[in-house]
């Protein structure tokens, strides 16, 4: 191995190290896919991550600067197939190498930039923040996924999307009371504040995210086995945490928040992998 070589792995580890540090249930859904896609999927989440931190965590910082530089730097990444930031350096190899389109990640950069002036959200904003912050990322994945094949890219590109808005309105929903006492932020369109969410609100937005859900599965049995396994996994595990949150008063989400302890999610494995490989077309949960 030479040190060209040595650096992108050393590049990939950093990414992967990142995931593992913040999310349990992504780590365990990217080990069960094919060894052969994990790095690049590790090598997105966690451009993502380290880009969605700036604007949730170092509010001592300036926030808007600091996303203008990582964008910057992002784009020089692509456009020299090098960064000295090693987050950046696996992210540009994944680019390159499956042609994931500019607009992405453009979208991406948008709605994290959205979370710096916007703490209450209208219907066209919420969906333009989904786009940029869920289901852009999942079209990343997609392309992963699909390894080059346009055709099944373009096919499945809805239920990816779909999965991605899922997975983040069930983020929204769990972290209700973080985002809103931390933050300020209020994500659900319309919402103003804890008093104004009452169990119709709850059972609206409860709806969305079934229908969501749905969507997403009809996607999902069409994966490759390479990747069916692992985000089949993410989606159970969504689909579990939003089961726990449905259950729930209105009230007690603004009252802590709510989580899958990992024995939970690692005892999905056994019968995720089992109905991923007979592709039961009827079974969701």
């Amino acid at each position: 191995m030479n040190n060209r070589n040595r650096y992108a792995e050393s590049s990939i580890q950093s990414s992967i190290a990142i995931t593992q540090q913040f999310s349990t249930s992504f780590t365990l859904g990217i080990f069960c896919l094919k060894k052969e896609i994990r790095n690049p999927i590790y090598s997105i989440y966690g451009f993502v991550r380290v880009t969605d931190e700036i604007v949730d965590t170092f509010h001592e910082q300036n926030q808007s600067a600091e996303l203008d530089r990582i964008e910057g730097e992002t784009k020089l990444a692509i456009k020299n197939r090098f960064s000295t930031n090693p987050v950046l350096h696996a992210f540009q190899a994944v680019v390159a190498q499956y042609h994931i389109d500019d607009n992405l990640i453009q979208s991406f950069f948008h709605s994290m930039r959205t979370d710096l002036y916007m703490n209450r959200h209208t219907e066209e904003s919420y969906s333009d923040y989904i786009y940029g912050s869920a289901e852009a990322v999942g079209l990343m994945c997609l392309k992963v996924f699909v390894n080059g094949n346009e055709q099944k890219y373009q096919d499945m590109s809805p239920a990816a999307k779909r999965l991605g808005a899922a997975f983040q309105k069930v983020n929204f929903l769990r972290d209700l009371k973080d985002d809103y006492e931390q933050m300020g932020r209020l994500y659900f369109p319309n919402l103003m504040g804890k008093n104004g969410f009452n169990k119709k609100e709850k059972e609206k937005i409860e709806f969305d995210i079934d229908q969501d859900f749905i969507a997403a599965y009809t996607g999902i049995i069409q994966l490759p086995r390479s990747s069916k396994f692992g985000v089949y996994l993410a989606y159970r595990y969504y689909k579990n945490l939003f089961l726990k949150l449905k259950n729930l008063q209105p009230h007690e989400l603004f009252e802590a928040r709510i989580r899958i302890g990992n024995l939970r999610k690692l005892s999905l494995i056994p019968s995720t992998y089992y109905l991923s490989i007979v592709n039961q077309r009827s079974y969701n949960y």
